[in-house]
Formats: C-alpha cells, sequence, structure tokens
C-alpha cells in the first residue's frame, strides 16, 4: 500500500517497549504454559538439544560411516521412486476424472452493446463512465489468446494497471485444475437480487462508524435494516418473522455466523506465535474518510487515476466498527486471519478432530503430518491455490463490474443523465437517498481513494481464501471446542473487556471469521454479498480436493469430518 500516512507511532520503538504501553491486566490472556505450546508444535528443549547433539555425533564420524540397511516396510517389487511416482499419478487422475463443471456468466457482456454492467475499471471511458468501444474489444481478445504481449498493447486510461489476468491461466500441482470449477451466474444490474445488494452496499458505508455494540440502539442502523427488510430478494439473514434487523444485518450466511457479538474472536484474540504475543490492536483510519463521492474523482478512478493516499489514526485500536474491518481486509496478506486464528488455537489448547491418527495415540504426536507445523504450512497452501480458481472466474468467466462502477449507473440514471436499465428496487430504495443527503451524490461512498481494485467483482479473491483456509481449519480441530474467553473491545477500541453470553465455539467462529473478511471487503465498497458467498463456497471447493488428494500421501490413517458452509457435513 502506497500511503502519505504519517509514519505510525511507537514504530521506532522496540517490541518490548510497546508491549509496555499496554497494562497486562488489559491485554487478553491466552493462558499459554509456553513449554505445553512449543511441545504442540513439536519443539522444546530436550529436543533442540538432542538435535544439536546427534548432529555433533554425526559430524564427527561422518568419515568413518558405512553404508546402512534401510529400515522401513517391504514395497514388493516396487521401487520408493516408483512408488512414489504411483501416488502422484494417482492424485493427478483423481483431479483429472472429476466432474467438469459448465462455465455460465450471466449474460450481461452481450446484452448491453456499451458493456455498461461489465468490468472495465483502468481502460478508458467517456464522461458517463462508458468504456470505450476499441480499448473493451481489445480486452476481451487479449483474455481470448491469453498471450502476454496482446495485454502489453491494450490501451490503458489514466495508470493503473490490471491486476494479474493470467493468473487465471496458471496450472496447479494440487487439487482441482481452475478451469474445473464453477461459480453460478452472478446478479445482473436489472434484477431484484443485484439491486438488494447495492442497496446493503450503500447501508453499510452510512453504518461504517456506528460501534458494534450500539447497533441495537443506533438509527442508521434501523432504518437500514428496514428498507433491506423492504427488498423482495435480498439474501442476507433475517429473523424468524422474516425481517432484518439488528442482530442479523450486515452478518454472514452460515447459523454461525448469528451466535454472538459481529466480529469472530480471532480478530481479537492475542496471537501466541512461539516466544511472541502479538496484540490484534490495529492501524485504522479515522472516522468519516470516505472517497469517490465526487462525480469528477469518481469518474477518474474509473478511467484508472492512481491515488493511494489517505490519512492513519494515530492510536491503534482493536476492530469496533465496519470502518475498522475494511481497514483490515484493504492492507491484509490474504491467509493471514487464518494462521493467525491456528496459533489462537493451538495455543489455546483446542483439541484436533477425531480423525486426527495421533488424537488417541498412546505413543507418538504428529509434527511434520497430523502436529502443529502439518497445519500451519496446509492452512496457508490452498491459499495460493484459491486465488488461481477464482482468478480464472473473475477475468475469463464472468468479467462483473464493481460496486462503484454499478453505483455510477444509479447515479447516471437518478440525475437524469442516462437511462440504465438498473433494478427498480434500488431506485426505490432510501437507501442511495440517504446517501445524498449526507455526502451530495448518488455514488458509493469508496473506504480506499483509489476505489476497487483492477480486477473484476465476482468471485472475490479474499473470500475464496477464506473459504479454503477455514476450511482445513474446520477438518482438523474439534469443531464443538467451546473457547475459553471471550472479549469485545471498549469504545475507544483500545483495550478489550471481557464478553459473557452464548457459547462461542470453534466450527461457528471459524465460520464467522470467513464472513467478517469476506463482508469485511463489502464494508469497504469492493465487493457485493454474493461474491462473498458464492466465493466460499467455491474456497471449500478447492480444500477438500486438496485434502482428498493429499489423504493417499500419509502413511496414517486418517479422516476429515465437518460441517460445510451451508450446514451440511462433509467427509473426506
Amino acid at each position: 500500500m502506497k500511503s502519505d500516512a504519517p509514519v505510525r507511532p511507537g514504530m521506532e520503538e522496540s517490541a518490548s517497549a510497546g508491549d509496555e504501553q499496554i497494562p497486562r491486566r488489559e491485554r487478553v490472556s491466552s493462558t499459554l504454559d509456553r513449554r505445553w505450546f512449543l511441545g504442540r508444535l513439536g519443539i522444546g528443549a530436550a529436543s533442540l538439544a538432542g538435535l544439536r547433539a546427534t548432529a555433533s555425533a554425526a559430524s564427527a564420524t561422518d568419515s568413518e560411516s558405512a553404508p546402512t540397511k534401510n529400515i522401513g516396510p517391504a514395497l514388493g517389487s516396487q521401487t520408493r521412486r516408483s512408488r512414489a511416482f504411483e501416488v502422484r499419478m494417482r492424485a493427478a487422475e483423481l483431479a483429472r476424472d472429476r466432474q467438469p463443471a459448465l462455465q455460465t456468466s450471466n449474460g450481461e457482456e452481450a446484452l448491453y452493446e456499451k458493456w455498461i454492467a461489465s468490468y472495465s475499471k483502468g481502460l478508458p471511458h467517456n464522461a458517463l463512465g462508458e468504456v470505450d468501444p476499441a480499448a473493451y474489444d481489445a480486452f476481451l481478445a487479449a483474455l481470448a489468446s491469453a498471450d502476454p504481449a496482446a495485454f502489453e498493447r491494450l490501451p490503458m486510461g489514466l495508470g493503473r494497471k490490471l491486476t494479474n489476468p493470467l493468473a487465471g491461466m496458471a496450472f496447479d500441482l494440487e487439487g482441482a485444475d481452475s478451469h474445473h470449477l464453477a461459480q453460478p451466474p452472478a446478479p445482473t444490474i436489472a434484477s431484484a437480487e443485484g439491486a438488494s445488494e447495492l442497496g446493503e452496499l450503500y447501508w453499510m458505508a452510512l453504518c461504517r462508524d456506528v460501534h458494534f455494540s450500539d447497533w441495537a440502539t443506533n438509527s442508521t442502523i434501523a432504518e437500514a435494516a428496514r428498507d433491506l427488510s423492504r427488498f423482495p430478494d435480498f439474501r442476507g439473514p433475517k429473523n424468524v418473522g422474516g425481517q432484518v434487523t439488528a442482530d442479523t444485518i450486515f452478518r454472514g450466511s452460515t447459523a454461525g455466523d448469528l451466535v454472538g457479538p459481529y466480529l469472530s474472536q480471532f480478530l481479537w484474540l492475542d496471537i501466541p506465535m512461539c516466544a511472541l504475543l502479538i496484540s490484534q490492536r490495529v492501524w485504522t483510519v479515522p472516522a468519516g474518510q470516505d472517497f469517490l463521492i465526487r462525480y469528477d474523482d469518481w469518474l477518474a478512478s474509473q478511467n484508472g487515476a492512481e491515488d493511494y493516499s489517505y490519512t492513519i489514526d494515530s492510536t491503534a485500536r482493536y476492530i469496533r466498527n465496519l470502518r475498522d474491518l475494511g481497514q483490515w481486509v484493504h492492507v491484509d496478506a490474504l491467509y493471514q486471519a487464518y494462521h493467525q486464528a491456528c496459533l489462537i488455537l493451538l495455543g489455546a489448547g483446542a483439541p484436533f478432530a477425531a480423525g486426527n491418527p495421533y488424537a488417541s495415540s498412546a505413543t507418538q504426536i504428529g509434527f511434520g503430518t497430523f502436529g502443529g507445523p502439518h497445519i500451519l504450512s496446509l492452512v496457508t497452501e490452498v491459499a495460493t491455490r484459491a486465488l488461481k480458481a477464482v482468478w480464472y472466474q473473475k477475468w475469463f468467466v464472468h468479467r462483473r463490474l464493481r460496486p462503484e462502477a454499478y453505483a455510477g449507473l444509479v447515479h447516471n440514471r437518478r440525475t437524469g443523465a442516462a437511462n440504465y436499465p438498473v433494478g427498480i428496487d434500488i431506485m426505490n430504495s432510501s437507501a442511495p437517498d440517504a446517501v445524498y443527503s449526507r455526502f451530495g451524490s448518488y455514488l458509493l461512498p469508496l473506504e480506499a481513494p483509489e476505489g476497487c481494485p483492477t480486477h473484476p467483482s465476482y468471485g472475490a479473491g479474499h473470500a475464496t481464501v477464506a473459504g479454503a483456509c477455514v476450511t482445513i481449519l474446520k477438518a482438523w480441530f474439534d469443531g464443538s471446542f467451546t473457547l475459553p474467553h471471550t472479549f469485545v473491545p471498549d469504545a475507544s477500541g483500545t483495550a478489550l473487556v471481557p464478553w459473557s453470553g452464548a457459547s462461542l465455539t470453534v466450527a461457528n467462529e471459524l465460520n464467522k471469521l470467513a464472513a467478517n473478511v469476506g463482508i469485511g471487503r463489502n464494508a469497504a465498497g469492493f465487493h457485493y454479498r454474493s461474491d462473498y458467498w458464492q466465493s466460499l463456497l467455491l474456497g471449500e471447493r478447492i480444500a477438500i480436493d486438496i485434502l482428498e488428494e493429499q489423504r493417499d500421501t500419509y502413511r496414517e490413517l486418517c479422516t476429515f469430518t465437518f460441517k460445510g458452509f451451508q450446514g451440511n457435513t462433509i467427509t473426506v
């Protein structure tokens, strides 16, 4: 991220000095025993000493060593090399033989001759924000050829570059091929569902600065809930009466998303990283800092203007509202939340699932397989596979316009500049009027000065990675385990205070974590609800395929059983 923001306070100080600024009683205790935690990872003083002694002995006798007989199971007529080849071939055959998916877009690219409902950010546009026809033709030709040289010849706008279209053409050596998976067609700009999704984004922008703990009493939240309840095809969670309420608004689509505080504990709890205990206070941005609300700025952004300058709050805070969450997902490393959640679970002593072969062993613990190092690497390993799969969907199948462009259609329709076929429900919603009343336009207020990223909206990279990584964690840990310590931020967001209420289980909080990251991108103005949900399911499929292939590589017998995002029981 490029930024003109000031240097973060305390960056020049040591880590220990930074920790001293937080009284120990205000920091979250993970009730860790350091020796136990290192043992959980398979590391200990005795082990290290033994390794050093072994290394020294080996060095001393290396010149005198003689060939030793291999110990291990007989492979019959096969050599280890041929057996390894067979295992790899079996995985490749498994991937090849999966039923290929039919790739289907929503048809808008062919429906509208000016491509008003298709992604075109970064290419040149006219005064209405409509893409230059010759530039879009060249763009489609480059995608059709997948020739790097064709992308180098594209006529571009004001400087921002397209984000990695050819990643969607990459092959992978593990899991399903990216072209083997599919997402259903995205909602259209004229549909009731599409209108409801933009309405939700308008309201999220208006509610960015409302503290989570104030949602039940805030008048803007109440109006947002009433308006979203009026959309006939709003797909977000509702109460038993079919209404959106302060308890359901802006939440994810799994049952676990509705239990407890809005934010997952895995985004608040201290992170035990071996000798480090890391606070999850974040460098957020000040209230009311919104972008692309002036038409000239919006049009420049569509044309690829580059502006990454914004102000950083001088005080680090725990995530306490949608603005903080939006900033977190604006600058995070994509697998970051799930690697941190894994460390928190290991540190809290969360039990592994019953299918782990060492869960009941009397003589062994896992390490390189089915132990701490295995899960910590596997939860990040699936991320790059997820990105390749969703990048194919983005660039080569759907090319869905970003929310800022959809809101531009609404703005030009409402101001009489053009008569675009946007859904009637968004025209009748009170959300655009509320935005106009505060900002003076019907454009979607973005949390980042550069606006949406320079790649299509559907599917969502963050949400696909979330689906894949969280699926690995749910397969690995006992989902029924209750987190021993739960917290929420205080009014200022500078400290955590204990929270008491319904039990917060690993499975529910992991589902909520995936939703927080996916929907956090919506809160920033980058994505729609269907981007989050369908991409979560795409990531889940990717992780399942990888688990299925890897299962044959282990000597241990193992089974992974967990609840999917749709509530179904999945066994690998």
